[in-house]
């Protein structure tokens, strides 16, 4: 399903329309107290543990499970990163395969159970805190403290799939972002959850030296959060002229590659893109886009790698 999310989700205080849509959240508030009641399966022999969110996208969990896997493994500790399919996430998918081992299922039961058969000791999954079919060993939300959590209303009146204070539920919290901009979301963390462990990250580019700043850019993508991508390279001095947006997950036809190519040509402008949607690009046009490879930094490693193993 092709998405844009709707401006109004991220003015921190609740517009007309979000109001008028506040009926709307309903299904969903029940849906959430209904599932705390469903039973849950646990699989002994593997440590599961669920990175996710409840603002819907852009908020760092795929780049964190892939860390945080290949975190376990530099261990010897033999981890895996679950997912569930869905046909218009290919590009997470890609992703996660180019950098850890990936069990892509249907049904998160049959992904934790294949890992199980072939002896993994942890099972990484990204995505999946409101399945409340298993019974994860950890569970993590992230977020952007950019977004934060938006106008603070669910679904579709705001971008929340539960409330802030379902945090009580959770064993850790994952921002991403400047950290000088953490400050007051760590003291409302702490009074919803002073159980909290609270960690930190951003992300870095890793192939910076790649680029000539002197050169003016338009970039694309189909992310969560495309603000964060575009605030990130003005950040690092690039000069940005035009951006082209997609909705999350968009599948890029050969149309669009070449309308984006054309335009570059004709401006004299040079194309960057994220290395998630490189890698959803026909083969042919690769050579005349820049991909912008990021690093997520944890800013005490250590200590998050410390909490994974000994919650064991």
């Amino acid at each position: 399903m092709k998405f844009n999310k709707p401006k109004f989700w991220d003015i921190k205080k609740p517009n007309l329309v979000a109001l008028l849509l506040i009926p709307l959240t309903l299904p969903i508030l029940l849906n959430n107290f209904l599932r705390k009641f469903k039973k849950r399966k646990k699989y002994p022999n593997i440590f599961s543990i669920c990175i996710g969110n409840i603002y819907v996208g852009g908020t760092g969990k795929t780049p964190l499970a892939i860390k945080s896997n290949n975190l376990l493994n530099a261990e010897n500790l033999n981890s895996v990163i679950i997912k569930k399919f869905y046909k218009n996430q290919l590009d997470e998918q890609l992703l996660i395969k180019k950098y850890s081992k990936l069990i892509c299922k249907e049904k998160r039961l049959d992904a934790i159970k294949e890992a199980n058969l072939k002896k993994f000791k942890y099972a990484i999954f990204d995505d999946g805190l409101q399945d409340k079919s298993l019974d994860y060993n950890l569970k993590i939300v992230c977020f952007n403290n950019l977004q934060w959590i938006g106008n603070g209303l669910i679904i579709p009146a705001g971008p929340l799939r539960e409330k802030i204070d379902s945090i009580k539920e959770y064993d850790a919290v994952v921002i991403n972002g400047n950290p000088k901009l953490n400050v007051n979301l760590i003291a409302e963390l702490q009074r919803i959850n002073n159980n909290l462990q609270i960690f930190e990250t951003n992300y870095e580019i890793s192939n910076l030296n790649d680029f000539d700043r002197k050169l003016n850019y338009v970039i694309f993508s189909a992310i969560g959060n495309p603000k964060n991508f575009l605030r990130l390279l003005k950040e690092n001095n690039f000069n940005i002229l035009k951006e082209f947006i997609f909705p999350d997950h968009y599948i890029y036809s050969d149309k669009d590659i070449e309308s984006i190519i054309n335009y570059s040509k004709s401006n004299n402008l040079k194309i960057i893109t994220t290395e998630k949607d490189y890698l959803k690009i026909n083969e042919k046009f690769l050579n005349e886009i820049n991909i912008l490879k990021l690093d997520i930094k944890i800013l005490n490693e250590k200590k998050f790698k410390k909490f994974l193993i000994e919650k064991q």
